[in-house]
């Protein structure tokens, strides 16, 4: 048996979904990746307390999508140990297609937020894209292990991040981490982040906490 793999480049399409009308009365415009097993447009409903007025969202879409046993519910990941290199390349540049698409003005705040599986994809974009925000939220999942204090530094370096916080958000009874993982991860958010992290521990399971989502803005 005489088996090659081979790649392809094509083009393809996929969704986003947004909550909210953006206008000249904007002032916070998100960017929110998703956890596994969620889909963009069911992931908006923990931001539907945010005024209106003042907040526009914008959820990409995991690319793959599978079911979820035992309903079959439909979910997505951004992810998997197989191809992650290709698999993140390809992420990369349907977020670029979101954001030309959206052509978010300079003047608003940009909030770039990561829950669970989300987390990874929101630091690799920024790290990669070297993108400006005002906030980074991490919520309940992990920072990429290749990632390092060098792929931020231009936080201090575009005027746009001279005021950026990063908000390390987790649940003390999430079923996915104990207390070496909860250490590791924090002191991982201080060495790439510095003095800009506020670590915000909460009650509770791994499940995303719209309490503090409505505080952070």
């Amino acid at each position: 048996m005489n088996s090659q793999e081979k790649e392809i480049h094509y083009t393809t399409t996929n969704s986003y979904s947004t909550l909210n009308q953006f206008t000249e009365h904007t002032k916070n415009v998100w960017f929110v990746c998703h956890g596994m097993g969620y889909l963009s447009r069911y992931f908006l409903k923990y931001f539907k307390n945010l005024n209106p007025e003042d907040n526009y969202i914008i959820a990409p879409q995991a690319p793959s999508k599978y079911y979820i046993q035992p309903k079959m519910h439909v979910g997505a990941n951004w992810l998997t140990r197989d191809n992650t290199e290709a698999g993140t390349e390809n992420i990369m540049n349907y977020f670029d297609a979101v954001l030309e698409a959206e052509q978010i003005p300079k003047t608003v705040n940009f909030i770039v937020f990561g829950y669970s599986q989300g987390v990874s994809v929101a630091m690799r974009y920024l790290a990669k894209r070297q993108l400006p925000c005002n906030m980074l939220v991490l919520h309940s999942g992990g920072i990429p292990k290749e990632l390092t204090a060098e792929d931020f530094a231009y936080f201090d370096e575009i005027s746009a991040c001279a005021e950026m916080t990063v908000k390390l958000i987790y649940g003390t009874e999430d079923e996915y981490l104990d207390e070496t993982r909860i250490q590791a991860e924090t002191e991982r958010a201080y060495e790439l982040f510095g003095n800009r992290v506020t670590i915000l521990p909460f009650k509770g399971k791994h499940v995303v906490n719209v309490d503090y989502i409505n505080d952070l803005v």
